[in-house]
Formats: structure tokens, C-alpha cells, sequence
């Protein structure tokens, strides 16, 4: 799998200034929700990933993208995996995750953009409520104006979930998180990772579990 450095072009783009963003930024203020940054990867090299203590839990409000509606519908699955797993047809822009009985939840998604865009297979290493992003060097020397690292609340890239993407290697670098960029999805956008609007991550992140199959086509 290809590890070329990073999830997103920043762009720090407030969404609509109302009571619901200014809510969300006090709770970030009084709670100082980040993502989980630390722990041993040894189990997760080795394929033995222990789900709590790779889950960051925060209290901020989810519903930042009300004004556009969530994407995801049950479908017939067309992926043919097994339940618990996550297809990301790059392609068609959508994501995925098979269920029992022949049936999938398919969600809309963005994609890594020209020449950042990649195939294979990973697994969910972690999870992060409101993650803490951390640029990449590589990214951070194409944009070195970027920050060194941003507390996760609505202004942050990532979003309202971030689920991170392990191989046999370790942390490949690659994503599937929210967004604070609704016009997106559909796109392709990043420099990798794969993106939902924020009340659909949401979604996803309570139905998967850590050690959770992602297979990107």
C-alpha cells in the first residue's frame, strides 16, 4: 500500500456562524477534546489490535452538516464481502460497509485527488472522536504554512470522526474521517484519505469496529 504522506489540503473554512458552531466551540473550549495520539502499535503490527485503548471518546456535537442532507441508504451489496467490511469504490465515489443478508450501507464520499489516489487493503487501527490533526512531514513541506497541530473541533479537516488506516507495516498514513467541507463529497479532493460529510462518519464510526477490513478499489 502506497504511504505518500497525508489526508487533506488545508483550508481552515468556518461553516455558517449560528448557534450550533458556537456551541460546538465553547463545548471544544470546556472539554479540550482531542484524538488519541499515544499507545503501543505492536498489537496492531501484529494483527492483535485491542479496541479500548484505541478509541478516543469526546463530547461535541455531531450535527454540523445539517443543512445538508446525510447520503448514506441501505442497498443491495455489490461488493460481495463479508459483514464488517468497508469497500471504497474510488471510482463511483462511494463507500460501503457490507451487512448480513446480502445488503450493504453505501455512504457518498471524497476521494484522494490526482496522483493521490491509491489502492489496496488496510484495517481500522484506531478510532478518534474529534481527532486532533497532526500534518504529515511530507505535507508539511509542500505547505509549510500549515499548523504543527490542530485540536479537533469544527474548524479541524477531519472532522467529526476519524477511523485510522493500518496494513502489516503499521499506520499507513490514510484516513476515513468528516469533514468541515460538505461540497466535497463527491470530489476528488484530497491528498488520500477518504471523507463523509460529518453526520454520516458518524454513522459509520458506531457500526465499525477496531480490526474492521477496508478494501479500496
Amino acid at each position: 500500500m502506497v504511504s505518500n504522506g497525508g489526508c487533506h489540503v488545508f483550508k481552515i473554512r468556518f461553516l455558517r456562524s449560528n448557534v450550533l458552531v458556537a456551541a460546538a466551540a465553547a463545548s471544544l473550549l470546556a472539554t479540550g477534546a482531542n484524538a488519541f495520539d499515544g499507545g503501543a502499535t505492536s498489537g496492531l503490527l501484529r494483527g492483535q489490535a485491542q479496541q479500548g485503548s484505541h478509541i478516543q471518546q469526546a463530547n461535541l456535537p455531531t450535527a454540523l452538516n445539517r443543512e445538508i442532507p446525510a447520503t448514506r441508504a441501505v442497498v443491495d451489496d455489490p461488493t460481495g464481502e463479508r459483514a464488517g467490511t468497508i469497500t471504497i469504490d474510488t471510482k463511483n465515489r462511494y463507500l460501503y460497509l457490507s451487512m448480513e443478508g446480502g445488503r450493504a450501507m453505501r455512504y457518498d464520499v471524497g476521494v484522494g485527488r490526482e496522483g493521490f489516489a491509491w489502492q489496496g487493503r488496510a484495517y481500522i487501527g484506531r478510532r478518534a472522536e474529534w481527532p486532533t490533526w497532526t500534518p504529515p512531514a511530507a505535507m508539511l513541506k509542500r505547505r509549510p504554512d500549515l499548523p504543527r497541530v490542530m485540536t479537533g473541533g469544527i474548524a479541524n479537516p477531519l472532522g467529526a470522526r476519524a477511523m485510522y488506516l493500518y496494513n502489516g507495516h503499521g499506520d499507513t498514513m490514510f484516513r476515513i474521517h468528516g469533514t468541515n467541507e460538505p461540497d466535497t463529497i463527491g470530489q476528488a479532493v484530497s491528498s488520500g484519505c477518504i471523507r463523509l460529510l460529518n453526520e454520516d462518519v458518524v454513522d459509520l464510526y458506531q457500526r465499525i469496529k477496531i480490526g474492521a477490513p477496508v478494501i479500496v478499489l
